[in-house]
């Protein structure tokens, strides 16, 4: 089961209007006010943040309003946030130039922000099709679910559809209902989620809208999942040591049977086996054969390359990327430096500022200082610790701080760009901020600190590639991009189950949780093929998936290196509402795939186990892995290949309207400049469904090992574009 964290398996706009206070806060009446000022000034020697710390100094009586200014708005408008007792407020009320003064409150009204970031809102503004969605059936294969979770209450809904042929077989005080129509077990444990991440899964996928949700106040809002009106079938292939393969095939097996629309999978091996010993292909592969989508989480492995673990073509690989909102926790150092770190903090320190003590000053006589200053297992002496905030190099204080009477801990964060629940106060530094709060720790003789509430922020950059989301190339078909599609997957809110670990030594109990990790990645994907499907419900799976990345965002690079680039997100980021109609769409059938395996040189006995029947290579026709009609194009070539020549065919098929005309356009990525020739540059079609094949040749040469060449093709008819990652690579590391 894939995870990033502890507190994780293995493992919309959205407008925030303030941050929290950035040092203590102990006045239990204070709250965070807007103070609304109007236009802004046209004098030239009015500064704007100076004459907000006036007021505030003038309303408080305080000289230092450390912790009391939130945030100054001087660009558009003029006024600030602040923290205020209610007297205070009506001071600033009354005072000249002060237009309003008014509660602050947090705008985040989707599950995680994640469905309204992708356009994919609540209510009347998006276009549903409440009656197919109700017929959708999604399989969920993980760690169970939690039955009375309100994400899966069936208040409102009808019977099951009549093609439902499955089960409630959920163990001893388990009951299914109209949402929750039915659940399997294969652990001997009962279908009951005690680990948390399934319940999570299904209510992303398709969790009923639940208002008023968050996790101890961070993160507040309705949590809902992307088809909330379709219904789930549970089958627990998981627990705590993990999901067996025998369990796995076992759940795809009754699941297709079942009569389930599409399956979402969020497990997988830490690296790519083949095809044939691969249980999720295996089991993907006979879905497929049914006209049933696999969505499968890429895994955590990130960002090295060659880590994504779901590789195969008849399957839709998630990588997981941010969203508009994060989740930040500020550490305050007695010298009112604010230090800006991550983490899901809940606890509340009121402000008051404790002792800090690093760890290699607190070794005890079983370590050095170097093992104590990472704060490894038994190198802590209690007494030096006890009721102070521990810093740590690296994060294996958050398996000792508890034990050691720590009052919280700050440290060294391997992942800065994802935040994490801890069973204390706690942050999680970059390197830089680390450097600085070791500077202050070294130069000061009684340092000190609090860690503050997690609050939210906005993200601008988004949406950026989760440091650990598995990357590409795919070490099985190595022309065959994987993976697929990012999603949100990082500091995902929603259903969570009561008997489930927040995080080592963390005995606190939740309805509703924070994760990360393409486990939640993947059934926002699921979530988009189920919406797609309601309104295309004849659709192959090759379509959906076909609809769903051709019709991606384009994603930026992130950071360097031949794992930055497609290989971290494929075709783009997920566009649910576009994805509806794509205009045009490749397919796939199950020849194809045969021949795409034969292709492989995979024998006949091999593909006889693979795919359930016999099979002659020598009379199928063998397809090249760079042919099979795949939404994306990619070469893997030899090191040697310093001119080369490519070429890729494709059939698009028409879904969109009758009399209609495709231009070809090519845009260029990254790497050395690719000459990329369509032929035909225009396909034209006379009718819906009709099919057009075309050519692609690229040449080029100084591709290198350290960054792929890549161009983007774009068939357009004025109204859709249909867009396809081209990928040409070396790479010789395995």
């Amino acid at each position: 089961m894939a995870k990033v964290a502890a507190s994780s398996c293995l493992l919309s706009c959205l407008l925030v209007l303030f941050l929290s206070s950035v040092s203590a806060v102990t006045d239990e009446d204070k709250q965070v006010y807007i103070v609304y000022m109007g236009s802004l000034s046209s004098g030239a020697d009015y500064t704007p943040t100076s004459n907000h710390m006036s007021i505030l100094q003038e309303v408080t009586g305080e000289s230092s309003i450390e912790g009391r200014l939130v945030r100054s708005y001087k660009r558009s408008f003029n006024g600030f946030a602040a923290r205020l007792t209610g007297s205070e407020r009506e001071r600033v009320a009354n005072m000249d130039g002060v237009v309003s003064v008014f509660p602050n409150k947090m705008l985040q009204l989707q599950t995680t922000s994640s469905w309204d970031f992708m356009g994919l809102k609540e209510g009347k503004r998006t276009k549903r099709n409440p009656t197919v969605e109700s017929d959708t059936i999604i399989g969920v294969i993980d760690s169970g679910i939690t039955p009375e979770s309100q994400s899966f209450s069936d208040e409102g809904f009808g019977p099951p559809p009549k093609k439902w042929k499955g089960v409630c077989s959920g163990g001893e005080n388990f009951t299914c209902n109209n949402k929750l129509i039915g659940a399997r077990d294969y652990t001997s444990e009962g279908t009951r989620d005690t680990e948390g991440h399934g319940t999570h899964t299904a209510s992303t996928a398709a969790g009923n809208a639940v208002v008023d949700t968050s996790f101890f106040g961070i993160g507040n809002g309705t949590a809902r999942g992307g088809v909330p009106a379709s219904r789930i079938a549970a089958y627990k292939v998981c627990t705590e040591t993990g999901c067996s393969s025998d369990a796995l095939l076992s759940a795809f097996d009754d699941a297709i049977a079942d009569g389930v629309d599409l399956i979402t999978i969020s497990i997988g091996d830490k690296s790519a086996p083949m095809f044939e010993r691969d249980p999720i292909a295996i089991g993907a592969f006979h879905a497929r054969a049914k006209g049933i989508l696999t969505v499968n989480s890429g895994g955590n492995s990130g960002p090295d390359p060659t880590s994504v673990s779901s590789v195969a073509p008849w399957i839709l690989t998630v990588a997981a990327s941010t969203t508009n909102r994060g989740f930040v926790t500020k550490v305050v150092l007695g010298n009112g430096k604010t230090l800006v770190g991550k983490s899901v903090n809940s606890f509340d320190m009121k402000g008051k500022k404790y002792p800090l003590v690093y760890g290699k000053s607190a070794a005890s006589s079983n370590c050095d200082a170097a093992a104590a200053g990472l704060c490894q297992e038994a190198c802590l002496d209690e007494s030096r610790v006890n009721g102070k905030i521990l810093v740590c190099g690296g994060p294996g204080g958050l398996k000792i701080a508890e034990s050691v009477g720590a009052s919280g801990l700050i440290f060294k964060t391997p992942k800065p760009d994802v935040a994490f629940i801890h069973p204390l106060p706690a942050s999680g530094l970059q390197a830089e901020d680390f450097e600085s709060l070791v500077t202050y720790l070294e130069s000061t003789d009684s340092p000190q600190a609090t860690v503050l509430k997690t609050v939210a922020i906005f993200n601008r950059t988004s949406p950026v590639s989760a440091s650990f989301s598995s990357r590409g190339p795919n070490i099985i078909a190595a022309d065959i991009l994987k993976p697929d599609i990012t999603a949100p997957g990082v500091e995902i809110l929603a259903a969570f189950s009561p008997d489930g670990l927040l995080s080592e030594h963390d005995t606190r109990h939740v309805k509703y949780s924070v994760m990360s990790g393409t486990s939640m990645s993947c059934p926002h994907v699921a979530g988009v093929a189920a919406y797609v499907k309601t309104f295309n419900p004849k659709w192959s799976p090759s379509m959906i998936q076909s609809a769903i990345m051709t019709t991606a965002w384009p994603v930026n690079a992130t950071g360097t290196g031949i794992a930055s680039t497609e290989f971290a997100y494929g075709a783009g980021h997920v566009d649910p509402i576009a994805a509806v109609n794509p205009g045009l769409v490749y397919e796939l059938n199950k020849e194809d795939l045969i021949g795409f395996l034969c292709g492989m040189n995979y024998t006949t006995s091999v593909l006889k186990v693979l795919s359930g029947e016999a099979v002659n290579c020598s009379e199928a026709k063998a397809i090249l892995p760079r042919n099979l009609n795949y939404p994306s194009m990619s070469a893997k070539l030899a090191g040697n290949d310093t001119t080369f020549t490519v070429t890729f065919n494709r059939t698009l098929t028409n879904v969109g309207t009758p009399n209609s005309k495709y231009t070809s356009k090519v845009v260029a990525g990254h790497g050395s400049e690719l000459s990329v020739k369509v032929t035909p540059s225009v396909l034209s079609f006379k009718a819906v469904n009709e099919k057009q094949s075309f050519m692609v040749t690229v040449t080029g040469n100084d591709v290198n090992s350290e960054l792929p060449s890549s161009a983007n093709l774009i068939w357009s008819d004025g109204i859709h574009n249909v867009r396809s990652p081209i990928v040409i690579y070396i790479y010789d590391e395995y």
